[in-house]
């Protein structure tokens, strides 16, 4: 008895974790949880963060710990993003709406994905704090503009171009269960696909910098490019003039055997030189994990999978309470380390070594 009390009140992500296995399907839960191929990437982009050691600093005044900051601009009560994720009608009924509510009540940027379940201007009538559209192109790229403009009119305040799938990873959880989203969800702003999320059919050919240059011409709105890994690609992206970069390697899901987004951040930051906002996901599960993100030059995180779990637990009040955790356990480490303010995190507090350079 005393266990199953402990478990209804989840006190960190991890516990958000397991009461969200016990809540899905299993095919379901398979395809939140997997990578593509044999899973390396995947699991390398949580493990990385065990091997990253803190410096801290003792006999600092932290009686006050403050981590407000901006994105794009725009007040931010933490560094946390909700990062955009599909098909969140397959963890609770009121899906995206659902987060939307939650991270609005914990102050964190949502971050809604082309592969909704619910539309842009339902998921803007449920937040009380800022969103952006990520944005998956269409074949037909009117369409995709059509996208954009509607996002545009609900609020939202930056588009999130996804640049790293020019088809899907092979997801082989998800080909041993055959599952088929469409089958399981309707996709609202897809409405070519009937069977995945992504299909070749329903997108446009290949992105390219000639697709970013396209989105720049159909919206005024700040662009931020997701899926970026290397110096040379983000080199590009500062030179068009690209308001940010989320440093990112889909959770694991396209190119198994991809460098970590927490060891390609510290590239990344240098190669941009301040000329655009970097943020990074992947792998987040404590406050420590982004206190390391924020020292190797993150202005915020996003979270994924985490959010999915407090969805799939307890809808928008679980998104908050995951949200919340990580708010706690960032403050607690900021303390710990000697870092009472976003400003004084820097390169030093993480330890550099020959098994991660930094």
């Amino acid at each position: 008895m005393m266990r199953t009390e402990s478990l209804l009140k989840p006190i960190n992500i991890f516990d958000y974790e397991a009461l969200a296995r016990e809540r899905l399907q299993p095919a379901i839960w398979d395809y939140y949880q997997g990578g593509s191929d044999d899973e390396v990437t995947l699991r390398e982009s949580r493990a990385v963060f065990e091997r990253i050691r803190l410096r801290p600093r003792v006999l600092v005044d932290v009686s006050v710990i403050d981590m407000q900051t901006t994105i794009l601009g725009v007040p931010a009560p933490m560094p946390v993003m909700v990062a955009p994720t599909a098909a969140h009608m397959l963890a609770h009924p009121e899906g995206e709406c659902a987060t939307a509510r939650g991270a609005g009540q914990a102050g964190a940027f949502m971050i809604a994905s082309t592969s909704a379940t619910c539309t842009p201007e339902q998921i803007a009538s449920e937040a009380s704090g800022p969103l952006w559209f990520q944005l998956y192109t269409y074949r037909d790229l009117n369409v995709s503009a059509a996208l954009v403009r509607r996002a545009e009119a609900a609020g939202y305040r930056a588009i999130v171009l996804t640049v790293d799938t020019p088809r899907l990873g092979s997801r082989e959880r998800d080909l041993r269960n055959q599952f088929l989203i469409g089958k399981q969800v309707t996709m609202v702003n897809l409405p070519a696909v009937k069977e995945v999320a992504l299909s070749s059919a329903a997108r446009h050919t290949v992105d390219t910098w000639e697709t970013v240059d396209w989105l720049r011409s159909v919206t005024s709105l700040p662009i931020v490019l997701k899926g970026i890994l290397t110096a040379e690609d983000a080199l590009l992206a500062a030179e068009r003039g690209i308001e940010g970069i989320v440093v990112s390697n889909h959770g694991g899901r396209q190119l198994d055997g991809a460098v970590t987004s927490i060891e390609a951040l510290p590239e990344v930051v240098e190669a941009v030189e301040g000329r655009c906002e970097v943020y990074v996901d992947g792998g987040i599960r404590r406050g420590t994990d982004i206190l390391k993100a924020l020292a190797l030059g993150a202005r915020a995180v996003l979270v994924g999978r985490p959010v999915i779990w407090g969805l799939a637990v307890n809808g928008a009040e679980g998104v908050c309470h995951v949200l919340e955790l990580l708010r706690k356990e960032l403050e607690l480490a900021m303390m710990l380390a000697g870092r009472p303010t976003l400003a004084s995190i820097d390169r030093s507090l993480v330890r550099r070594s020959a098994e991660y350079p930094g």
